[in-house]
């Protein structure tokens, strides 16, 4: 089919998709969850012949780790799909309740968004959570993952909508789109798209931003800080570094600058650093750190670069607001953490530094829709729109307002004798 068809189907189908039961969805998520394990040793061939062949193209190792998909990883999205099914189905809760007048009772009501364009990077684990939660949240999902995934995700996309159908599943909820043209065409199609969320390099996605009229939700970049004050218990700032930078480096909620207060920067850089270069870091310094530990000069677009890598830059700060600043002038809005035993001072950071997510005494890598609770997540907002952070359930939904009334019109409540709206709050009851 061509991309028009593909996106009128998935259009079709998402009507059909907004209104089928919790049952039936979560019966659905049950059958994929079981064909995928069923079928995980021909999901491992696929897996293998993309990465051998990505290894020929000389992939870089950051892409290749994303790209590897393995029997646990399999497990993993196994649990995530497990995880998805005990949460409450999202769809038809009333938000708010208000009686306009007797007899008039306005509702605000959670619903699907409709469909929903991903383009993601080489991670076939995405292509598993992404649909997952499109089909809990009711929505129908053209999915297009990077070429060096091809084998892995075409399987995978076969086998989710197979399973799908024997749950009832209307037909064409779920796409695979396997071209940069299909993208380019996808992103004309905004009578049949309602979302797009690219995942993908800042050029990337400000390319599908500026190449399209269908809303995008997404992030670019994935320069998260770890801010270590002076009022920080050392031991518990060096831990929390090193998760943020090496638990896994190749995500962007991976830490990709270290900022240290002047005030304890002589104690605690020697400590961090022997634990990072423990895990092969590559440490790059402003000139105080320079002056205090052994490690290569950052440049001034080092603070600006997602790295993706085992890299870290480190700048030596004046104080808590100096912090602030820098996150707010080279981060990207994704994930910030402070480590601190000073509670005024956390709270300041977390009211004033700018991203979807911040934290305090923690690894920025908790920023994830699975250990959110969210079952998953289709990708990390950095927009200021209906979702930011993690973008699980909730942020794939919108709502409607439906008006109940007793045959009431306009004209009774406006003129010199105007009926009088009640607006009531009506409680809302599960």
């Amino acid at each position: 089919m061509s991309i028009p068809e593909i996106a009128s189907a998935a259009k079709s189908a998402s009507i059909r998709l907004a209104t089928i039961n919790t049952d039936t969805k979560n019966e659905a998520l049950a059958q994929i969850a079981g064909a995928l394990k069923h079928n995980s040793d021909r999901i491992v061939s696929a897996n293998t012949e993309d990465l051998s062949a990505a290894k020929k193209d000389k992939l870089a190792a950051p892409l290749l780790k994303r790209l590897k998909f393995d029997q646990d990883k399999i497990a993993q999205v196994i649990a995530g799909i497990e995880s998805l099914i005990k949460l409450d189905d999202p769809v038809g809760r009333t938000l708010t309740a208000t009686e306009l007048d007797t007899g008039l009772e306005l509702y605000k009501v959670s619903c699907p968004i409709g469909v929903i364009g991903v383009v993601f990077e080489s991670r076939p684990d995405a292509l598993v959570q992404i649909s997952t939660l499109c089909l809990k949240s009711g929505n129908s999902v053209l999915l297009k993952g990077g070429s060096e995934a091809a084998r892995t995700n075409r399987i995978l996309t076969k086998i989710i909508a197979e399973a799908g159908e024997k749950a009832s599943l209307p037909t064409g909820w779920i796409q695979l789109m396997e071209t940069r043209q299909d993208v380019a065409g996808m992103l004309a199609l905004e009578e049949y798209i309602d979302l797009v969320i690219p995942r993908g390099s800042n050029e990337f996605v400000r390319y599908i931003m500026n190449n399209t009229n269908i809303p995008v939700l997404g992030h670019a970049d994935g320069i998260c800080h770890v801010y270590v004050d002076g009022d920080a218990d050392e031991d518990m700032a060096v831990n929390v570094t090193v998760d943020s930078k090496c638990q896994y480096v190749a995500v962007c909620n991976a830490a990709e600058t270290l900022l240290v207060d002047a005030k304890i920067a002589g104690t605690f850089l020697p400590k961090v650093k022997t634990a990072l270069e423990q895990e092969n870091v590559e440490l790059r310094g402003c000139k105080k750190t320079i002056s205090i530990i052994d490690v290569k000069p950052a440049t001034e677009e080092d603070f600006s670069t997602e790295y993706l890598d085992y890299i870290l830059s480190i700048r030596v700060v004046e104080n808590l607001d100096a912090a602030i600043d820098h996150i707010n002038r080279y981060g990207s809005g994704h994930t910030d953490s402070i480590v601190t035993e000073n509670k005024t001072k956390a709270e300041r950071f977390m009211a004033l530094v700018d991203s979807g997510n911040v934290f305090w005494n923690c690894s920025t890598r908790f920023s994830d829709g699975f250990r959110y609770n969210l079952g998953a997540e289709v990708g990390i907002s950095t927009n200021k729109i209906h979702a930011r952070g993690p973008v699980g359930l909730e942020g794939l939904l919108i709502y409607k307002w439906k008006l109940s009334g007793t045959g009431q019109i306009v004209a009774h409540y406006s003129g010199p004798n105007a009926k009088q709206f009640t607006h009531k709050k009506i409680e809302i009851r599960d």
